[in-house]
Formats: structure tokens, C-alpha cells, sequence
């Protein structure tokens, strides 16, 4: 069984701020997950180019199925490194319209284009007032550049 939060891992800010730019277009939780909300009401979700940073080559990310329902803050997979495991939270309430098919086969995708190609999910959403809670680009940055650290899990 993985233990929660049992161990933590940083980077060194200046190198990933020197080689990351948020997107400008998406929001972001406190926990590292990134939201894009699409014209349809659609939104996609992964999680961002520092996560993926702090937790090293991704082996493998236990999914949700399609038709899940969520709740804003609940566990909704788990992505693994050969270090390590983190817990993926909903940022929001929804119900689970696709899966990338692509993660499955290729869970370097991840790390490799955290925003794109690497999303995780796509959620129709129950409450979207709930956008308004999670941070913009900017907050984010802030965020960053206070110091955050990032919960990872031990995979012992």
C-alpha cells in the first residue's frame, strides 16, 4: 500500500523557471493539477510541468473509468515514477468523459508534454462556479515562487 505524503522532493525553482512557462489559458490547484476549460464545457485535465518535474520519469498512472463521478477534491488516480507516488485530486465535480487513451501505453507522455499531449482526463462538469475557486497562472507562479513543495509518495 502506498503511504500518503510520506516523503517530499524539491527542485531547484530557478532551473524550472528558466525552462517552463505556465500557460497562460489554464487554471491550477494548490496540488499541482492544471485545468482547461473548453468552449463545449468540457474540461481537461493534467497535471503540471512542476509536478511532473518533482516526480521524476512517470512508470505508470492508475486511472479513473470513463463515466466516474467525482467530487472537487477526490482522489482520482495515482501516477507513479521510479521513485515515487503521487495521488491525483479532481480539482473539480464532474463525471469522467474520456480517458487519455494514450497514457495507458505511454505514461512518459507525462513528462514529456505535461500540457498537450500528457492530459490525464476529461470531465463534464457538475458545479462550474467551481472554476472560480482554483488559481490563475499568475497566483500559480506565485505559488511556486514561494517555495511549495510537493507531497510524493514512497512506493516501497
Amino acid at each position: 500500500m502506498i503511504d500518503q505524503w510520506s516523503i517530499y522532493r524539491h527542485i531547484d525553482l530557478e532551473k524550472f523557471n528558466a525552462m517552463s512557462k505556465l500557460p497562460g489559458d489554464l487554471k491550477y490547484t494548490e496540488s499541482h493539477e492544471w485545468v482547461y476549460l473548453s468552449e463545449d464545457g468540457i474540461a481537461t485535465i493534467g497535471i503540471t510541468d512542476y509536478a511532473q518535474e518533482n516526480l521524476g520519469d512517470v512508470i505508470f498512472v492508475e486511472m479513473p473509468l470513463d463515466g466516474a463521478v467525482f467530487i472537487k477534491g477526490q482522489v482520482f488516480g495515482v501516477v507513479e515514477s521510479v521513485e515515487a507516488a503521487s495521488e491525483l485530486h479532481c480539482p473539480l465535480s464532474g463525471t469522467v468523459v474520456e480517458v487519455n487513451p494514450d497514457i495507458d501505453g505511454n505514461p512518459e507522455l507525462i513528462n514529456d508534454s505535461p500540457y498537450e499531449l500528457g492530459w490525464l482526463i476529461r470531465l463534464e462538469l457538475k458545479n462550474p462556479k467551481e472554476l472560480d475557486d482554483l488559481l490563475d497562472a499568475e497566483a500559480y507562479e506565485k505559488l511556486l515562487i514561494s517555495g511549495p513543495s510537493i507531497p510524493i509518495d514512497n512506493v516501497d
